[in-house]
């Protein structure tokens, strides 16, 4: 017997539909506004399409996203090349893997809260109203390292052993065996390691600006939203952060179809 497999976008369209459903059913029943007020900590779908839509309020979305998105890019590139060095180091030197490994897992148990904290003293926030946090970049990077560095490495150990005896046979040392054999056996991992990490770094940088030093970006749109108790608007901000996060994490799932293709069974 065959069974038919529901096509991705199918499974996609059924499980927001589930989500939005279920979301509508407890607004209005566990989280009913008291009797004599309007405001509920969830709002129905309905008043959040209408703070985003009906309101208006979707047009300013780029200008209030735009410092988070370039916080996040930015922290993304810098977390993840110095997780993929200090993988490459390890294959180099062995010996330094403990070592290194233990950095990841600290880097990843930091409390980010108190480690924010820190960051806005010495690194503060935003030089000019606009600009992207130095505070959000710090703290996008460092939630990039621990999955980038443990993929990599996992990656590297993936190497065929044959083929690397190959090479040392042909007078390859560990640099040749990493060009040639490890990083294409590594690709896989590293590129869904990469994956992994943008939604992490999209996170760390929102809560980089959460903690203050920045006058525009995700972060002081929702502290203000909160104290004008604008449940919608919180709402809506939420959806927006993950629909952003959702098309970054497409994107570099595209790019892993398009550069290693075998991976998904398709022909090179």
């Amino acid at each position: 017997m065959t069974r038919t497999r529901m096509p991705g976008w199918l499974a996609a369209l059924v499980g927001g539909v589930t989500l939005i459903v279920v979301w509508w059913i407890f607004s209005a029943t566990a989280f009913h506004p008291a009797e004599g007020s309007t405001f509920s900590p969830v709002p129905s779908p309905l008043a959040v399409f209408r703070w985003l839509f009906v309101d208006g309020n979707i047009a300013g979305a780029w200008s209030v996203f735009s410092p988070t998105l370039a916080a996040a890019g930015i922290g993304y590139l810098w977390g993840n090349g110095v997780a993929l060095l200090l993988a490459t180091v390890v294959l180099l030197f062995p010996k330094a893997e403990t070592v290194i490994t233990q950095i990841a897992v600290v880097s990843y148990c930091l409390p980010i809260v108190a480690i924010g904290g820190i960051s806005v003293v010495v690194l503060g926030g935003a030089k000019n109203p606009g600009d992207p946090s130095a505070t959000a970049i710090f703290l996008a990077a460092l939630v990039c390292v621990f999955t980038t560095v443990v993929g990599s490495i996992l990656g590297f150990s993936s190497a065929d052993r044959a083929a690397l005896d190959v090479v040392h046979v042909y007078g390859g040392g560990r640099w040749t065996q990493l060009r040639k054999v490890r990083l294409v056996a590594a690709l896989p991992s590293i590129l869904n390691a990469l994956q992994i990490a943008v939604p992490t770094a999209f996170l760390g940088a929102v809560l980089g600006e959460y903690l203050g030093a920045i006058t525009a970006g995700v972060g002081p749109t929702l502290i203000r939203l909160q104290g004008q108790l604008d449940s919608a608007g919180v709402w809506s901000v939420f959806l927006l952060c993950a629909v952003f996060a959702l098309v970054a994490y497409g994107i570099v799932g595209l790019l892993i179809r398009l550069v290693t293709p075998w991976v998904a069974g398709k022909a090179a």
